[in-house]
C-alpha cells in the first residue's frame, strides 16, 4: 500500500468517555496511514467518532473524562503517544495542524487576525515580531485575503474569509499533516468550492498530507486520493477513492450513495438509511450496522466482523466478504 514510512500511521485506536450515563465507545479499533501529499476522507454521520479521531491524533482529548486506551500515532514513524504535553506542544502547529469545525469559535475575537497568525510563527518558528508579522501577510495573501487586512479582527471577516484566517494559521508553519474538520459546512456552495480549491493548491504546494473530516461525499470526490468510511467508532470500509466510489461493498457504503440524489434519474426518490447511529454506551452485538442493515441474518446479529481485504488497499468489516460465514448480500433479509 505504501511507499516507505507514511506521513501518518493511525494503528488500532481506542478511545473511551467515562461519564455519568457509563462508558461511550466512541472509537474502538480504527487503523490507517496516510502518505505524504495524499488527501484521505473520513466519511460518516454525525456521531460516528470522525472529530473524536481528529481530536485523539492532535493529542487533545479531554482527560477527564476522555481516556485513549490503546493504539499508536505514528508521525513519520514517531509514535507520539510516548510524547510529553511538551513534546506535543511543539508538535501541534508544526508538524501537524488542524483546521476545526467552526471558524467563528475558531479565532480569538479580541486578537487581530494578523497577531494570531503571527503567534503560531512566533512559537514554532523563532522568528522576530517584524520577521513574523511579514509572513504573516504572505500567509494572507496565500490564502487570497489581502496582507493589509492583518490589523482587522474577526468579526470584520466574512464566514468565508474566516475558514481562509483559520487555514492560513494551520498551513503557517508548514506541517507536515493537516487535519480539516468540516472545513466547508458552514459555508455556501460558491465559497466552499473556493475554499477547496485553495486547499487543493496549497496541498500540492507544500506536499501536506491531509485527512478532510466529513459527511460530503461531493466533497469527497472533489479532493480526496483515499477514502474511509467510519460507523459507530470504526472503519467499516477503506479504500481508493475508485475503490469506495465505483467498487464499494459494505451495506452502509451503499446506503450513503443511495441517499444522495442522481441527476441522471431524477424522478427516483432517494433512499435514506433507516434508523439511527447506535447509542455508544450501548453498542449491539455482532456487527454495529445490523440494526440498520437490509441484508442482516442471525449471523450478523451474532458475530462481529473481521477486517477482510479484498485487494492491496481495499478492506471492508462485513460478514458477506469473510470466508466461511454463509452471509450473502444477494437480497434483502426479513427484519419481521
Amino acid at each position: 500500500m505504501s511507499n516507505g514510512i507514511p506521513e501518518l500511521k493511525v494503528e488500532n485506536l481506542v478511545v473511551h468517555y467515562r461519564t455519568e450515563d457509563g462508558l461511550v465507545r466512541a472509537v474502538n479499533d480504527v487503523s490507517f496511514e496516510v502518505q505524504r501529499g495524499a488527501t484521505m476522507g473520513l466519511v460518516g454521520e454525525t456521531g460516528a467518532g470522525k472529530t473524536t479521531t481528529a481530536l485523539a491524533m492532535m493529542r487533545l482529548i479531554p482527560s477527564p473524562p476522555g481516556e485513549m486506551v490503546s493504539g499508536r500515532i505514528l508521525f513519520a514513524g514517531k509514535d507520539i503517544m510516548e510524547y510529553s504535553e511538551k513534546e506535543m506542544d511543539k508538535v501541534r502547529g508544526d508538524t501537524v495542524s488542524m483546521v476545526f469545525q467552526d471558524p467563528m469559535t475558531s479565532l480569538n475575537p479580541v486578537l487581530t487576525v494578523g497577531e494570531q497568525i503571527a503567534e503560531v510563527i512566533m512559537l514554532h518558528q523563532h522568528l522576530s515580531r517584524e520577521e513574523a508579522r511579514r509572513k504573516t501577510c504572505e500567509m494572507l495573501e496565500l490564502v487570497g485575503i489581502p496582507g493589509a487586512r492583518a490589523e482587522e479582527y474577526p468579526h470584520q471577516f466574512s464566514g468565508g474569509m474566516k475558514q481562509r484566517v483559520v487555514i492560513a494559521i494551520a498551513l503557517a508553519c508548514n506541517p507536515q499533516i493537516l487535519i480539516a474538520d468540516e472545513p466547508t459546512t458552514a459555508l455556501d456552495v460558491t465559497i466552499q468550492a473556493q475554499v477547496l480549491e485553495m486547499m487543493r493548491g496549497l496541498k500540492k504546494q507544500f506536499s501536506t498530507a491531509m485527512i478532510l473530516i466529513t459527511h460530503d461525499l461531493g466533497v469527497v470526490a472533489d479532493i480526496c486520493d483515499m477514502v474511509a468510511i467510519m460507523y459507530a467508532g470504526r472503519i467499516i470500509e477503506y479504500g481508493t477513492l475508485a475503490d469506495i466510489f465505483d467498487d464499494f461493498k459494505h451495506p452502509y457504503t451503499e446506503g450513503l450513495f443511495g441517499s444522495l440524489p442522481n441527476l441522471q434519474k431524477r424522478h427516483e426518490k432517494l433512499k435514506p438509511i433507516k434508523g439511527l447511529m447506535p447509542d455508544p454506551c450501548s453498542l449491539p452485538e455482532g456487527c454495529y450496522f445490523h440494526p440498520r442493515c437490509k441484508y442482516a441474518t442471525d449471523a450478523c446479529r451474532k458475530i462481529r466482523p473481521e477486517r477482510t481485504y479484498l485487494s492491496e488497499n481495499h478492506y471492508v468489516e462485513c460478514l458477506a466478504y469473510q470466508e466461511g460465514s454463509g452471509v450473502t448480500l444477494g437480497e434483502e433479509a426479513s427484519h419481521e
